[in-house]
């Protein structure tokens, strides 16, 4: 997958980006994370860039507000390649992720090849 095809496959929503341009105010740039275990794995995590060393298996995806999110690509592979939407709803971050804000985690949502697109932040 080109650096092009990357960055069309992963978006956020209008609260996402909210929620991590106040989490690098905070505290800098975060990176995201789709697992392909078990458990938390259908919930992206969000650490300190550079707190979560990525595997063979793991691919980048493409970036949302300047971080970059990575999938397994056995995961990706599974769901059918969608393009995928990063938001937030109420409830608790997963295992060791930093939170989307109070009371609030991040999701995935999953689209239809060719039905969403980079927002810019």
């Amino acid at each position: 997958m080109t650096p092009a095809e990357q960055t069309q496959r992963v978006s956020a929503t209008p609260a996402a980006e909210q929620a991590i341009t106040s989490l690098r105010a905070a505290g800098g740039p975060v990176m995201f994370v789709q697992s392909g275990g078990c458990c938390g794995g259908s919930a992206p995590m969000c650490y300190r860039e550079g707190e979560f060393l990525t595997g063979s298996s793991d691919m980048l995806l493409g970036e949302v507000c300047g971080s970059p999110f990575y999938i397994d690509a056995r995961l990706y592979e599974s769901w059918g390649k969608p393009e995928l939407v990063l938001d937030t709803e109420p409830g608790f971050a997963e295992g060791f992720s930093l939170s989307a804000g109070a009371g609030q985690h991040f999701v995935i949502r999953g689209q239809p090849a060719g039905t969403c697109s980079v927002d810019g932040c």
